[in-house]
């Protein structure tokens, strides 16, 4: 007959695998082991999309009326199978999270309704299709490298309908003759900037000052070195390379709150695109730690 309040076999296991008699004579290091990740925290290199979809699960639940108003009118979220979550009916991943988070922060200072918008660097073309979903924009040009232009014509032609009319393609290396005397009401980047070579950067900001009315930045403020966060599973190459690259590569605690604000600071001024631009607003980029927001308006 079992014991009354016996342990399951589960448990049993557990006990002669992880939490053997011998866990608790040495406590240096358990609570980020076998150990704790039995009894109080899911082992995170095993379950990083656990992790993710209770991140995105908590952030998205904290959205109000108008944040889950612009989520839903953003159609085809679905397509490419994002990793997601199910909050309030809708079906949530971390890229539109990130943008309705954005979009609440850049209209809050600019109107998009009518304006010309220019993208450097839009990845799949996340941002574009969450704007033009919740404003009647005139005219969005994406510049980027060729690969990432077409995925992002592929995807935005799936997801735009009748909007995809107005988007623009445009190859970096290419740039300056297309856009001719064209003045964009906006400029956005993120989280592409510290992923460029520094004079790349200076180009772009240079571009950004001669043309655009403002500018919208969202970038890491440093660079970390911590193999423990991924095991420089890519190699030491590529994590070299990406230490190189950008305007902020001071190495920081990225997990450090006041170490992110003090490096905060460089951040707004190393991306104002030149002197006599206002930073309207800057502020921390919600979730990751280490990511900054600011928004510049051009001098009179």
């Amino acid at each position: 007959m079992p014991d009354k309040y016996g342990g399951s076999e589960l448990w049993a296991t557990y006990h002669r695998t992880r939490l053997t008699e011998r866990a608790g004579r040495d406590l240096s290091g358990f609570k980020s082991a076998g150990v704790n990740f039995k009894l109080g925290l899911w082992n995170p290199q095993t379950n990083g999309v656990r992790y993710l979809k209770a991140l995105i699960h908590n952030l998205a639940d904290r959205l109000d009326d108008d944040g889950l108003e612009r989520l839903r009118r953003i159609g085809s979220r679905e397509i490419g199978a994002p990793i997601a979550v199910r909050v309030h009916g809708e079906l949530v991943c971390m890229d539109y999270l990130q943008a309705v988070l954005e979009l609440e922060f850049i209209t809050r200072h600019v109107s998009l309704e009518r304006s010309t918008v220019l993208e450097i660097g839009a990845g799949y073309g996340r941002t574009c299709h969450a704007i033009m979903a919740n404003h009647d924009v005139a005219a969005y040009y994406i510049v980027d490298l060729p690969n990432s232009l077409e995925l992002a014509r592929a995807y935005l032609g799936r997801v735009l309908g009748d909007d995809f009319s107005r988007v623009r393609f445009v190859a970096a290396d290419g740039l300056d003759a297309a856009l001719g005397e064209l003045r964009p009401d906006l400029c956005l980047n993120i989280d592409s900037f510290a992923e460029m070579d520094p004079d790349v950067v200076r180009n772009y900001l240079a571009l950004v000052a001669g043309r655009c009315r403002h500018l919208y930045v969202k970038n890491p403020v440093g660079k970390y070195f911590d193999p423990g966060l991924d095991g420089h599973a890519e190699g030491r190459e590529l994590v070299a390379m990406a230490l190189r690259t950008g305007l902020l590569t001071d190495v920081i605690d990225i997990h450090d709150s006041e170490a992110v604000r003090r490096q905060a600071a460089r951040f707004v001024a190393a991306y104002r695109p030149a002197p006599g631009w206002t930073d309207v607003a800057d502020e921390w980029a919600p979730p990751w730690s280490y990511y900054w927001q600011a928004l510049y308006r051009a001098g009179e």
